[in-house]
């Protein structure tokens, strides 16, 4: 939710004036949540793969949920396990976007190995996958070997700037079929990424974007899990450095005052929730583009490589200035959206065993602001 729609839902003048009150305003960042984007790459990491996690770290994933726990007690070898704690057992059963965020995850790996002169070789699911559910198998080993003529990837430069852009686009603004040409080949080789900027496909899809939101929204099981992950001010933010995170003297505010709550958002009937829809409504009416990922299965490894191919468009994105928010709604396997997962598939023309792993909307808009991270030391195990 961006601040804007937030005002719509508290809509008091007196909230408004609660929130910049002396210096409780300036003293609602959640400082220590947002350090890990300040500390990646630190001098003070003595082993260099620490240092390329630090920035591994900060990779996109699913509801930010940050799966990845990494095993280091090998040394110059490490180990990348998913935390089977932080799965969205409702809204991906099947772990395929947990897995895609786990991709998104090994790719800046690889890119930060690079600026060590370190060769990341990837080896994914080597004791094997589990196409149903992930389970306690490593999702990739990686062996680092010291190569001072390795190739540095450019695109590097911007994963400190990487945001997904969730903010309303500037619908007076136009996405060029150069911008999506640049952004559809830097996904990398076999992926078939593509894009549109056709008005009568943005429309449609508009459309479709919205309805499966609706029906997230009014499946129980599915918003709950969402509500579950919610982080409303700072104290819950510094906490649990995951999950949706409501920062800053609004969002403050508005939970000591009893107007931002759970159990509001979970009640279909009451004014925040249909509010929350009305918000939703008009961020998807603003997209200016899609952008979308197919892979010719959906093995595990497809799934990982479809990550790997959407953090390099995100990235693309960040250096021309043009925001990708992941919109992933009607490709999830649940009952209640298996109609708008079969129409998608059908308007990209994903043939066969072809899936749609990405979608999202793209468009200019302000800049976002970082989400929040637990330090990566945490994520760490068998740290020599």
């Amino acid at each position: 939710m961006n601040r804007r729609g937030f005002l719509r839902i508290a809509g008091s003048s007196a909230i408004i004036l609660a929130a910049g009150a002396g210096g409780f305003a300036v003293t609602r960042t959640p400082t220590a949540a947002l350090a890990p984007w300040g500390e990646a790459g630190s001098a003070d990491y003595s082993d260099p793969r620490v240092r390329a996690l630090s920035y591994a770290i900060l990779a996109p994933n699913p509801h930010n949920r940050q799966p990845w726990v990494v095993d280091l007690s090998v040394p110059g070898e490490a180990t990348l396990l998913c935390d089977l704690g932080r799965l969205l057992k409702e809204t991906d059963p099947y772990d395929r976007q947990i897995t895609i965020g786990l991709g998104c995850f090994l790719e800046i790996l690889r890119m930060a190995a690079a600026e060590e002169d370190l060769g990341a070789e990837i080896t994914p699911f080597p004791e094997g996958q589990n196409v149903e559910a992930l389970d306690g198998r490593p999702i990739a080993h990686i062996r680092f070997v010291e190569d001072a003529e390795v190739p540095r990837d450019p695109l590097f430069a911007q994963v400190i700037n990487r945001r997904s852009n969730k903010e309303p686009y500037d619908i007076s603004r136009e996405v060029s079929a150069d911008a999506i040409h640049t952004l559809t080949s830097a996904a990398g080789a076999g992926l078939l990424a593509d894009a549109t900027n056709d008005p009568a496909r943005v429309a449609a899809y508009r459309e479709l974007t919205w309805a499966a939101m609706q029906i997230e929204m009014h499946t129980p099981q599915a918003m709950q899990e969402s509500i579950d992950l919610m982080r409303i001010g700072k104290a819950e933010i510094n906490e649990n450095p995951d999950g949706l995170s409501f920062g800053g003297p609004l969002f403050d505010t508005a939970k000591l005052l009893g107007i931002m709550t759970r159990e509001s958002f979970g009640d279909p009937n009451s004014v925040g929730f249909q509010q929350g829809l009305d918000i939703w409504e008009e961020l998807m009416m603003t997209a200016m583009g899609y952008v979308w990922i197919i892979t010719p299965g959906n093995a595990r490894t497809d799934q990982l490589n479809a990550g790997r191919g959407w953090v390099r468009m995100n990235l693309q994105g960040m250096d021309i200035g043009l925001g990708i928010h992941p919109l992933s709604q009607s490709l999830q396997e649940y009952p209640e959206m298996a109609e708008l997962y079969q129409q998608i598939h059908q308007e990209l023309g994903a043939n066969g065993s072809q899936t749609i792993q990405m979608f999202g909307r793209c468009g200019y808009g302000p800049a976002a602001p970082r989400t929040p991270r637990w330090p990566v030391e945490t994520r760490l195990v068998g740290n020599p």
